[in-house]
């Protein structure tokens, strides 16, 4: 299969439009993350997205829409909290978990009987959805377990010859996933954080339950609602270990273990601090939104480099840090050390 390279164009959208209709593949770009699409109705479609990437089969598809007034389409139930949610949030980094209906199928839902919805904040990509006339299921653009696409470059890297097609859509703003709350419980829950912290969801909510999975590793066999809740995730080649502390501890936690191949991930401002530990800054702490959006090129460009072990710094406090703090301790497999108390 040759993979097309594709514009925004009118004439390239409508090119894209029908390989999804016609049950192909084609990288959309969100303001979130490159989303591997394909038209969510059609299961031999969906299955060909499973393929792709390498992805477990009971991990659930975001299904992505143009209008939010298609949640009646897809959806058993609406409760007024998602057409409150959609109000505030749509188009944008948002993912609402409600109860399907059986018109979608359970390749797309893992078997559930919930799907996730989105309506992306991004023109081109609800101009394909609107032309093709279906919903279009679409996870990140990557291998399996590896950092997601933020760029189109990235998705060619990971898909070529897999996909028929690649919408360049330039550099996504968010740089991580959408936030998922769950809307079929007594209270909603947020399920992964992402670009819609968690803090402006109670603001309008008034009340919000976090689950386990944001914060610590959950069970290879539970069964969730949502994708990125379970498995290795966002994960380079090489080992990740978050160091934290203050700048100073942890660059002296780091120097008195750094070895050849080991390399650094790190704020714009620590860069200083670190010199000579081959250091790479993905944002300015300063700057939660830049923080966001470069963490998967870095991550990205050190396996390019053939890094053996990351020593990882990750943000504190709440925003789009919760989303990723999230993303940088599951590329770790949770293993994170603190700089100022290790081996007092």
């Amino acid at each position: 299969m040759k993979t097309q390279l594709l514009s925004t164009t009118e004439q390239d959208l409508e090119k894209a439009a029908e390989l999804i209709k016609s049950g192909g593949l084609v990288a959309i770009p969100t303001e979130t993350v490159y989303g591997l699409g394909a038209n969510g109705l059609n299961p031999d479609a969906v299955k060909k997205i499973f393929e792709a990437k390498g992805r477990p089969q009971d991990n659930p598809l975001i299904l992505h829409i143009h209008d939010p007034e298609q949640l009646r389409d897809y959806c058993r139930e609406v409760p007024e909290e998602a057409w409150l949610l959609a109000e505030h949030f749509w188009p944008g980094p948002l993912t609402m978990i409600l109860p399907v209906r059986d018109c979608v199928p359970r390749t797309t839902t893992a078997g559930l009987d919930t799907v996730g919805m989105r309506c992306p904040d991004n023109a081109a990509t609800r101009e394909i959805i609107r032309l093709a006339g279906v919903p279009i299921a679409a996870p990140s653009a990557n291998t399996s377990g590896k950092p997601s696409t933020t760029t189109a470059a990235h998705v060619l890297h990971d898909m070529d010859g897999k996909i028929d097609a690649i919408v360049d859509g330039g550099p996504c703003r968010v740089g991580v996933e959408s936030t998922i709350v769950d809307l079929t419980g007594p209270v909603p829950r947020l399920l992964r954080p992402g670009g819609i912290g968690p803090e402006l969801l109670e603001e309008l909510l008034g009340a919000l339950e976090i689950d386990k999975a944001v914060t610590g590793e959950i069970a290879r066999d539970a069964v969730v609602r949502a994708p990125g809740m379970k498995y290795k995730h966002y994960a380079p080649a090489a080992e990740v270990l978050i160091v934290n502390g203050s700048t100073e501890a942890a660059a002296r936690y780091v120097r008195e273990r750094f070895q050849p191949g080991d390399a650094v991930l790190c704020f714009a401002e620590e860069l200083e601090c670190f010199a000579g530990l081959n250091p790479t800054a993905y944002g300015w702490e300063s700057d939660p939104a830049s923080l966001s959006a470069g963490l998967f090129d870095a991550l990205r460009s050190l396996d390019e480099g053939k890094v053996k072990r990351i020593f990882a710094r990750c943000p504190t406090g709440g925003g789009i840090n919760v989303a990723t703090r999230n993303r940088l301790r599951k590329s770790a497999g949770f293993h994170i050390v603190n700089a100022e108390t290790s081996d007092k």
